[in-house]
């Protein structure tokens, strides 16, 4: 085991790429330290990507605390219209819709295996193969997205990515946002703009950027505002708020 102490917080796609340069094996595993493997896990992944050389990066069913599918471990890409769907709500009032609800694929069995575009970074394994060609994390993300980015390049260059039940991780989930959840709203909503303009700009009208970016930016306050009310809201009446520690988001990944 080698273990690197940085002096700062270089990001979740600087910070795993220092690890993934000296990596040595047929794979490459992202995963976060609030994903708890069972102890069969590494063993049965290694052994479903083995047989399916077409597979260049493949992830388990990830759980919840209380046992339930953390949807985000199977997604396709958020193109506008799937992002659409997802901000307005749509996609929960409807999730066995197969048109509606494509981004986290709610409409599929969770306990069936399928072709997905994108996994969680929680647990992402990669063909080590697939770096020689699509290279490695994009380190112009610091935290969010760059997950979807590495499968976005992934699938482009021809790899299949697969979600498979035959083992199960369990996600805690966002225990490092919720320390800075202001500074981890920021990153997320910056990592979108950055994977529209990267992967998207280029397919869509003008009209249609000038309303993702409103969109986006719209979100991004209203989250902002919501975390600001929580945090001015029970001083009013002398209780002290829920003022989170000062540390950097994504320190856990």
């Amino acid at each position: 085991v080698q273990v690197f102490r940085n002096e700062e917080n270089l990001g979740f796609s600087r910070a795993s790429n220092q690890g993934l340069r000296l990596a040595r094996g047929r794979y490459l595993l992202l995963l976060n330290p609030d994903a708890f493997v069972a102890p069969e896990t590494l063993r049965l992944m290694v052994e479903f990507m083995d047989a399916r050389p077409e597979v260049g990066s493949a992830t388990c069913r990830l759980e919840l605390p209380d046992g339930s599918l953390d949807v985000a471990c199977r997604r396709l890409f958020p193109t506008p219209l799937r992002s659409l769907f997802r901000v307005t709500l749509l996609s929960k009032l409807l999730p066995r819709h197969p048109a509606i609800a494509q981004y986290n694929l709610t409409y599929l069995d969770e306990w069936q295996e399928a072709e997905i575009d994108q996994p969680c970074g929680a647990f992402m394994m990669v063909r080590a193969d697939v770096v020689e060609s699509v290279g490695l994390l994009s380190e112009r993300y610091f935290l969010y997205c760059e997950d979807t980015d590495w499968a976005y390049r992934i699938k482009h260059a021809g790899w299949r990515i697969m979600y498979t039940p035959v083992t199960t991780v369990r996600h805690m989930k966002r225990q490092s946002s919720r320390l800075d959840p202001a500074r981890a709203i920021r990153h997320f909503h910056s990592g979108m703009r950055i994977f529209y303009e990267e992967h998207y700009r280029a397919q869509y009208p003008l009209a249609v950027t000038v309303l993702v970016h409103t969109a986006i930016t719209m979100r991004e306050w209203l989250q902002l505002a919501s975390v600001g009310l929580r945090r001015l809201g029970p001083s009013r009446f002398g209780v002290p708020g829920n003022r989170p520690t000062a540390t950097s988001p994504g320190s856990e990944r």
